[in-house]
C-alpha cells in the first residue's frame, strides 16, 4: 500500500516594500523596484529546483509574507504560484494566502487576476482604524484605504479574510483600541491577528523607545483580555494567544508552525523546518539572488535536531495554542514521563493562570496567556531537572527512576 504523502507548507517572502515602517523588524527593503524582476526569477528558479526534495510531500498551504507582497505586482506573483503549482504536488484544497496592505490592494481588477491564479486567501495590515495613529507609526495606508481593499476583495470573490491589528500604540488608550477593533470587526473578516507591539532593536521605533509613551504593561493587559472576551461575543474562536477566527477559518499554515509540521520557505530572511532540518537563508537580496544562481542560496543558520530533542520547543510551541499541552500525545511523542510538569501546572490552575480541560490535556487561560513566557520557563525548568535527574540516575546504574 502505498504511504500517505506527508504535508508541507511553503512560505515565499517577497522583500520589497514602499517604505519601511517604524516598527517593523522583518527583513524587507524600499526603493528596490528594479530589482522585482530579477528576484522573481529567482524564486521561480529556487521553487523549480528544491522541488524534487518534495516529491513525498503534498503541498496544502502556501503563505506569500513580506515585505508587502502586492507590491511585486499581480503578474509576478501569479508567475511564482504558477511555478508552485507546475512542479509541485499541490492539494486540491490548499490554502493559499497573500499579505497585502490595503494602499497596494484597492484595485480589484487585480485581486480578481490574483484570485483566478489561485490564491483563495487575503491577509490586509489594518492596524488601526485610527489615520493619526497609522501616521505616527509609519504606515502609508489610511482608514478609508482598508476599507476600499476590504471591498475590493470582496468583489474579487475573496471568501477568506483576515484583519491584523496592533495594540499598545504609542499614545493609544483602552477606549481608542476599543474603538480599532469594533471597525475591524465590523468589516466582517473571516479571522484577526491582534498583537501586542514589541519594540525590536534595529528599528526605528528602537531609538525612540524613551519618549514614545507607550502604554504600560497594565494596561496592555486590559487591551488584551478586553480583546478576547470582545471577539468570543462577536464569534471568533481563539486558538493561538494573537489568533482568532470564525469557525473552520483558523489559519492553517501558521498552524504549522505551531504544532511542528513541516515548512520550508523561500527568499533572503525565510525560514524552514523540512526533512528534519531546521535551517534560514540570510537577509541579503543580492546575496540571495546571486546563490540562487550558483545553486546555492546563502544559509544564516541550519540545524538538524532528532525528533526526540524536539520536545522543548513542543512545549513551547503547544502552549502557545488553544489546544493547549496534551501530556498523552507527549509522553507517546517524545518517550518519556510527564508527570515532572503536574506540581507546576497545578500551581498555574491554582493561579488562575491554566486549566486541565480534560484529563491530561491543560491549556493557558487569557490570563495565563499574558504570563505565557514566565510559564514556559517554568515547564521547561521542571523538563530539565527531570532530564538531568535521570542522566544522573542511568550513570549510576539504577534504572528505577524509568517507573516514576
Amino acid at each position: 500500500m502505498k504511504a500517505a504523502a506527508k504535508p508541507l507548507g511553503l512560505y515565499v517572502h517577497i522583500p520589497f516594500c514602499k517604505r519601511k515602517c517604524a516598527y517593523c523588524d522583518f527583513y524587507s527593503l524600499a526603493g528596490q523596484e528594479g530589482r522585482m524582476d530579477a528576484y522573481t526569477a529567482a524564486l521561480c528558479a529556487h521553487l523549480a529546483e528544491t522541488a524534487p526534495f518534495a516529491a513525498g510531500h503534498l503541498v496544502d498551504t502556501v503563505y506569500f509574507g513580506g515585505g508587502t507582497p502586492t507590491y511585486l505586482g499581480a503578474k509576478r506573483l501569479a508567475e511564482i504560484l504558477k511555478v508552485i503549482k507546475k512542479r509541485y504536488h499541490l492539494a486540491k484544497d490548499a490554502e493559499i494566502t497573500l499579505e497585502a496592505n490595503p494602499d497596494s490592494a484597492a484595485d480589484p481588477k487585480a485581486l480578481r487576476s490574483l484570485r483566478k491564479a489561485g490564491f483563495d486567501r487575503i491577509s490586509l495590515g489594518m492596524q488601526s482604524a485610527c489615520d493619526t495613529q497609522l501616521q505616527a507609526i509609519g504606515r502609508l495606508h489610511t482608514a478609508s484605504q482598508t476599507v476600499a481593499a476590504v471591498e475590493a476583495a470582496r468583489k474579487a470573490k475573496f471568501q477568506n479574510l483576515s484583519l491584523d491589528l496592533i495594540y499598545g500604540l504609542p499614545g493609544q488608550t483602552l477606549e481608542q483600541w476599543r474603538l480599532d477593533l469594533s471597525a475591524a470587526v465590523a468589516l466582517e473578516p473571516e479571522h484577526l491577528s491582534c498583537y501586542g507591539l514589541k519594540v525590536e532593536e534595529g528599528t526605528p521605533f528602537y531609538s525612540r523607545r524613551e519618549t514614545l509613551d507607550l502604554p504600560g504593561d497594565d494596561l496592555q493587559a486590559d487591551m488584551y483580555l478586553w480583546t478576547v472576551d470582545f471577539l468570543q461575543e462577536q464569534g471568533y474562536v481563539q486558538y493561538e494567544i494573537s489568533n482568532f477566527a470564525k469557525p473552520g477559518f483558523a489559519s492553517r499554515h501558521n498552524l504549522k508552525y505551531w504544532t511542528l509540521q513541516e515548512y520550508a520557505g523561500f527568499g533572503p530572511g525565510a525560514h524552514s523546518d523540512f526533512g528534519g532540518v531546521r535551517y534560514a537563508y540570510a537577509r541579503d537580496l543580492e546575496g540571495y539572488i546571486q546563490g540562487v544562481a550558483g545553486h546555492m542560496p546563502m544559509l544564516s543558520e541550519s540545524e538538524r535536531i532528532p525528533p526526540l530533542d524536539r520536545d522543548t520547543e513542543w512545549v513551547m510551541l503547544s502552549l502557545r495554542t488553544a489546544q493547549g499541552l496534551d501530556l498523552r500525545t507527549f509522553e507517546s511523542r517524545f518517550r518519556r514521563r510527564a508527570r515532572c510538569f503536574l506540581p507546576f501546572l497545578e500551581s498555574c490552575r491554582q493561579a488562575g493562570y491554566a486549566v486541565e480541560e480534560e484529563p491530561g490535556r491543560w491549556h493557558l487561560t487569557p490570563r495565563g496567556f499574558l504570563v505565557s513566557n514566565q510559564i514556559i520557563g517554568g515547564l521547561l525548568d521542571a523538563l530539565a531537572e527531570d532530564k538531568r535527574r535521570r542522566a544522573e540516575a542511568t550513570a549510576r546504574g539504577d534504572f528505577r527512576v524509568d517507573l516514576d
